[in-house]
Parts: C-alpha cells; structure tokens; sequence
C-alpha cells in the first residue's frame, strides 16, 4: 500500500474507463498561484437586485411569485429549447452536427438569499430532494427527453453568477457524454459479473472504510478511490435504485441528511462558503429498462489548501490526463476530522 501514499502511480476509473495520475509527493510544493475570495459574511436575507429572490423581476420581464418553499420555472436564458428542428450534418464522416431540443429549468432551494444547502435544516432540504424527483418524473416523461441532468454550480469560483441558493435542471433529447460514458460501463460490468459496479464498489468501500465521509442508514458519502478534484466526492445509494422516482419517503430524508452533513463539512474544512459543482447522475428516460444504472451524485469542490488556493486542470491535465496530489485517503481522513455542526454556529469563545 506505500504505492497508494509514498510515490507516483495511475488510479482507474471503473465508471468512465479512464485514468488519474495522483502524486503525492507533491503536496509539500510551494505556491505561488491565483487565490479566491469565497467567503461573504453580509449577505442579506433578501437581496432586492436578485432576480431570483421573491417578488422581483427576472430579465424576461416576468416577476418571481412571493415564494415561501421551493420554485421551479423555464430557464429565462436557456441554452435548450424545445423547438430545435431534426436537423443533421454529415460530411464526409468528418463533420458532423444534429439538433438537440430539449428543455432547461431553474430551481430555488429556498426564499432565503443568505443560505446554502449547508445552513438550511434537514426539514428544508426535503422539499428541495422531492422537487427533484417530481422535475425529473415530469421532464423524463416528456417524448423528446431522453435524459434529466441535475446540477448546482455553488460559489463564484464554480462560475455562478447568484449567490441565491438554486439549481438547474437541463433536460436533453441525448445521454449527454459523462452519463452515456458511465452508462456504457455500468451496462458492461453487469453484463461480465452479473452484478452492479456501484453496489460491489460501495460494498468494498465499505469493508475498507478509509474513504467514508459520513453515512446513514441509505446513502453513504466517499472520496472515490479515483477521485480528480482535490475534495472530490460521491453520494451513493445503499439499495440498489435508479432514479430519483425510486426513492422512498425514507430515502428522501436520508438524502436530504447525508447532503446537509456533507456540505457542512465542506464548509468546515477551510471555515468558508464552499465552492463547488454538484450533480445527479441517474438512469436515462428514454423507456429502457437500464437495471446496470445506480443512483448517485458527484461533488467537484477546486479548493486544494485552504479557502483561497484553488485547483484548475492546465497542462499535462488538458492535455494527458488527470493529475492529483492530495491523495482520496488523506482527503476523505480530513473531511471526516471536521464537525458536522457548522463553523457559523460555533459557540464564540
């Protein structure tokens, strides 16, 4: 095992088929790079410039109702449309191009400008994971959508432009490439096993434990033994289900649990707004039975050191492969030192 912690070597990737370097003899080395700003202690509870807080305009014109809960509407911007005609382009096998309609919508977590998923109560989050499953029962339903992509870009390093806590919903005609990637493998690992990749992985993970984050009893946190990004993790589902329509009422709070004690250690780790990109990645909607997909998320958080050294992928990562250099063991060891009660309600000595 000193090859895992003392010196250079490649990690797999059994969902993608793809390769990591992780170096870990490399994290004594100085930095000189580009530091971010991610904390913003004077945020209001309402903001009356955000077009995403209640009863104001969006830039359509259109004005958000005075929401209490969870708001779901059409992405005013959106970069799918439902109109996009079938259309194809084929030169000479080498110049290729079709249409892609599809739909895009926007989901506010709360009425709250000043919150995230990290200070808002599990009794909060619960409505925000059943709007999930109701956007993507509705949308996967539709003839045309062929898959439901949920993703929350927290935190201006992760490119959002509003701090209001919200996601985004792209619904698409095709299996965008990372999920048909994982689909691909997942369909060849049960077809050569017999069983699902992700319930062996998990179960493994679990024997080992060293790169547990926190559980309960339906979902379980880890930093993948392949991880990329610095922090990076998996939310996975202990029963082996598909989608968000699989889950039981059970399962809905236990996410909305394992997401809340995720996010606060994230938020612990660096005393900071934590940024990061979060995704879904569920079975696709086009009618088949897809029993090799397991449910699960993927945290991709860019702080490497502390809450202003960030990691951006340059060099041999664009253009050989991926590189670390905080190993998944020692990252999932520091994410399980910090509290799972928020820095922000600490007892001020």
């Amino acid at each position: 095992m000193s090859l895992l912690s003392n010196a250079s070597h490649r990690r797999f990737n059994p969902l993608t088929g793809e390769w990591v370097l992780v170096s870990p003899h490399r994290t004594s080395r100085p930095w000189q790079g580009q530091v971010e700003k991610t904390h913003d202690p004077d945020r209001p509870r309402y903001d009356p410039t955000c077009y995403l807080c209640p009863g104001n305009e969006r830039a359509n014109g259109e004005r958000n109702p005075a929401y209490k809960g969870v708001f779901a509407f059409g992405n005013d911007f959106a970069a799918l449309t439902p109109q996009a005609s079938a259309e194809e382009i084929v030169q000479d096998g080498l110049l290729v191009a079709q249409s892609e309609p599809g739909r895009c919508r926007v989901l506010c977590f709360s009425p709250r400008h000043d919150l995230t998923l990290s200070r808002m109560t599990v009794p909060e989050i619960v409505p925000v994971v059943e709007a999930w499953r109701d956007e993507s029962l509705r949308l996967g339903a539709l003839d045309m959508i062929n898959y439901v992509q949920i993703f929350e870009n927290r935190g201006a390093a992760m490119g959002a432009s509003n701090p209001h806590p919200h996601c985004q919903i792209w619904a698409t005609h095709s299996i965008p490439n990372e999920a048909a990637k994982e689909s691909e493998r997942q369909g060849a690992y049960l077809a050569q096993n017999g069983s699902c990749l992700l319930c062996d992985y998990l179960a493994l993970e679990q024997s080992l434990g060293e790169r547990i984050v926190c559980r309960n009893d339906h979902f379980v946190a880890l930093i993948p033994f392949w991880a990329i990004w610095p922090f990076e993790t998996m939310v996975l589902a202990t029963r082996h289900i598909g989608s968000f329509d699989d889950l039981t009422a059970d399962e809905v709070g236990a996410l909305a649990e394992i997401l809340q004690r995720l996010t606060i250690r994230y938020d612990n780790l660096f005393e900071t707004d934590f940024p990061y990109s979060m995704g879904f990645h569920q079975r696709p909607t086009d009618g088949a039975p897809h029993a090799n997909w397991h449910f699960h998320a993927h945290f991709y958080p860019p702080l490497l050191r502390s809450a202003t050294v960030r990691k951006f992928m340059v060099g041999f990562e664009m253009l050989g492969e991926p590189q670390r250099d905080i190993t998944p063991e020692t990252a999932a060891a520091r994410l399980r030192d910090v509290s799972e009660t928020h820095y922000l309600d600490k007892p001020t000595p």
